[in-house]
């Protein structure tokens, strides 16, 4: 009978063993890169359970996998086929650890003339197999695969069988343990020389921790994109909820409407140089009805959706209570109680002022919050702040009032502690009143609120912020 020939190509040449031992040294260092990055990467995250840590760790798990296989694929090559019927504990014995995961590559043979079997001892091992039991034909080996993956495995014998197509396709073999393993096999049918397929042989490589992994990576992906769709919608949430419960006003606003000692107020709400998420930050001016004005600022600590609505929830029960002629130092006591019984715990600082034009009095109480800062000709203060702790830090907190008596043309300025980047609130107050001269020179309360933000505006601001100008009109 004349010699076989694979049906689209002839046989190759083994390679060289010392082209195939630099290619081992090249994965493996290259495996030892990727650990190294790997741990490097591990280091510089430190929350191990956000989502993209997963996708991270996911990804250099398949990585490293896929290399410790092409390691011991190479491996193989280098030492050749086992001698026929020779245990993998045999292989073992040689020198060769025990593989908890078979990963493995199997050959086999069949002979469609003689009905001769060929399995390698790998293949026995991927397949959990007896190495002293007789190999499977073709037709037995359908009883080893998983009930669905069966007519998977027929067709793509029967198209190499009679079509000539070379096998290509992975399915699951179910072992004598009962666990079941995915299987990834690539074979070519043999022709004689009249044309007909005397022989098939075939690779079977056990792919399952491969194909964990890539679930894995997909699976973490997936979370991944999910939280970042959470994160924008939240995100979307909170910067509606803020424009929404803001003053509505933009630019500048004259309060009370009419009489003189009134105030020319401007404000600017500043985001985070990250720009989402979205923090508590508050500025507000309200005219009462008695002719005075509110001005306050403040800021819940944290970021998103549900500090968003908690700082919604606080501006407005103190435009309610400042509407009922509700002093400063009784504002924040009773914003306090609203901290303490909320279903979300919170901290919060604030500063709420009472403007009385009649008299030109500032009337104010603090809450762990920056005092306001008083321009008077050419030169800045911070003004002394009366005794009051953050709000939500303890049930029951007193909080002192101060007064003090403003003149025409005096400029207050009112912010969050995040409006000045990087710096304390000594430094901050320092920095701002620097200012001074140039507020003197500015026309009227926008362009002093100009003069602010350009000046903070040469750091990365963590969160969010406000600002708000008062000038005293003449």
């Amino acid at each position: 009978m004349s010699s076989h020939v694979f049906a689209d190509r002839s046989a190759g040449q083994p390679p060289e063993r010392g082209t195939v031992d630099a290619l081992i040294d090249q994965a493996r260092r290259l495996l030892g890169d990727v650990d190294a990055v790997r741990r490097d990467c591990a280091d510089a995250v430190p929350d191990e359970s956000a989502p993209e840590a997963r996708w991270q760790r996911a990804l250099y798990e398949l990585a490293s996998h896929q290399l410790r296989d092409l390691d011991r694929h190479l491996a193989q090559l280098r030492e050749g086929p086992a001698p026929s019927g020779a245990a993998p504990a045999m292989r073992r014995a040689a020198g060769r650890p025990a593989d908890p995961t078979p990963t493995r590559v199997g050959r086999a043979d069949w002979n469609l003339l003689t009905d001769e079997v060929t399995w390698s001892p790998e293949l026995y091992e991927i397949l959990g197999r007896d190495p002293g039991s007789p190999a499977l034909t073709l037709d037995e080996l359908s009883a080893v695969v998983h009930a669905d993956d069966r007519p998977k495995l027929t067709a793509m014998v029967t198209d190499c069988l009679i079509d000539g197509k070379p096998i290509d396709g992975e399915f699951r073999v179910v072992r004598p343990d009962d666990t079941a393993r995915t299987v990834h096999m690539m074979g070519e049918p043999v022709l004689d020389a009249d044309g007909s397929t005397a022989s098939m042989w075939a690779v079977v490589r056990d792919v399952s921790e491969l194909r964990r992994s890539q679930r894995a990576v997909s699976e973490t992906r997936d979370s991944l994109q999910r939280q970042r769709h959470i994160a924008q919608t939240e995100h979307r949430l909170a910067v509606e909820l803020q424009e929404a419960v803001l003053p509505p006003w933009r630019g500048s606003l004259r309060l009370p409407h009419g009489g003189p000692g009134g105030l020319h107020v401007a404000a600017r709400h500043l985001p985070s140089a990250a720009g989402p998420p979205t923090g508590g930050s508050w500025y507000d001016a309200l005219e009462l009805p008695d002719g005075k004005t509110l001005l306050t600022v403040g800021d819940l600590t944290g970021q998103g959706v549900a500090v968003t609505s908690g700082m919604a929830m606080l501006l407005g029960a103190l435009r309610g209570m400042a509407v009922c002629d509700t002093p400063p130092a009784d504002l924040l006591n009773r914003l306090g109680h609203l901290l303490d019984n909320a279903v979300r715990p919170a901290l919060g600082s604030a500063l709420c002022c009472r403007y009385d034009p009649a008299d030109r009095t500032l009337a104010w109480a603090q809450a762990g919050h920056p005092a306001p800062l008083l321009f008077r000709d050419g030169t800045g203060r911070a003004l002394t702040p009366p005794r009051g702790l953050l709000l939500g830090a303890t049930s029951g907190a007193v909080y002192e009032q101060a007064e003090v008596r403003l003149r025409d043309g005096d400029v207050l300025l009112l912010h969050t502690d995040a409006l000045v980047p990087r710096r304390g609130e000594k430094a901050a107050a320092g920095r701002l009143l620097a200012l001074a001269p140039e507020l003197a020179r500015a026309r009227d309360a926008q362009e002093c609120v100009q003069v602010v933000t350009d000046a903070c505006a040469d750091g990365e601001r963590a969160d969010d912020a406000c600002v708000l100008v008062a000038r005293i009109d003449s």
